[in-house]
């Protein structure tokens, strides 16, 4: 069996998505370290990798993906039978679990991406958040997070009764945001919030975290 490897950097939340998908499957992997300080990603080798420069890259033998929900699908596809089934072998039920795949990638991220961004990275760097940025970014997720609320209401999980990628996609951008004052925003939307605290505390997450601090 080929190696399977991600090349990037364990805080990514673009890394931190394959990286669950990998171990919700209990599949072996190696990481390589991505050092984006001193600007490896825009390296040559890398670049044969993910030629826009950015993390994660991903290797299975011959087969070289970059893109992290990409890469997830793959994993889910490929590995079907290892670990969670995190896709939906009925046709119906998994056009039902690709439309939430799109909406945590078209909808939810471009507003929880930036507050993760403002909130988390920037301080991390040194740089100013942005008061008024973090207002209108809260106000646009909020409105995201009302649909999330309603559609929780009919199913345990946002792509049906099972845990899918759908929901997994959502755990690096919450990761971030539940350490901030964002996290009221998933607090005071009660199937939200059981929803966050269902799927956070899974066992391949708590792995991935782990990741953070090694």
């Amino acid at each position: 069996m080929a190696v399977l490897k991600v090349h990037g950097s364990p805080i990514s939340t673009a890394v931190m998505r394959v990286v669950a998908a990998l171990y919700e499957k209990g599949l072996e992997f190696e990481f390589v370290t991505i050092d984006m300080k001193a600007g490896q990603h825009k390296s040559e080798a890398f670049l044969a990798l993910n030629p826009f420069g950015q993390v994660p890259a991903f290797e299975d033998g011959d087969l070289k993906l970059f893109e992290s929900r990409a890469i997830t699908q793959y994993i889910a596809h490929e590995y079907a039978s290892n670990g969670t089934q995190l896709i939906c072998p009925d046709s119906k039920k998994m056009a039902i679990m690709s439309v939430w795949i799109e909406v945590e990638a078209h909808q939810y991220d471009p507003h929880a991406g930036k507050l993760g961004y403002e909130l988390f990275y920037k301080p991390m760097f040194g740089q100013t958040t942005d008061p008024a940025a973090v207002e209108d970014l809260e106000a646009k997720l909020g409105k995201v997070l009302d649909v999330y609320e309603a559609r929780l209401t009919q199913s345990k999980y946002l792509g049906g009764d099972c845990f899918g990628l759908a929901d997994l996609h959502h755990l690096p951008t919450l990761h971030y945001l539940l350490g901030s004052s964002a996290k009221k925003l998933f607090d005071s939307r009660p199937h939200v919030s059981a929803w966050v605290a269902d799927i956070t505390a899974r066992p391949a997450w708590a792995k991935v975290i782990a990741m953070q601090k090694s």
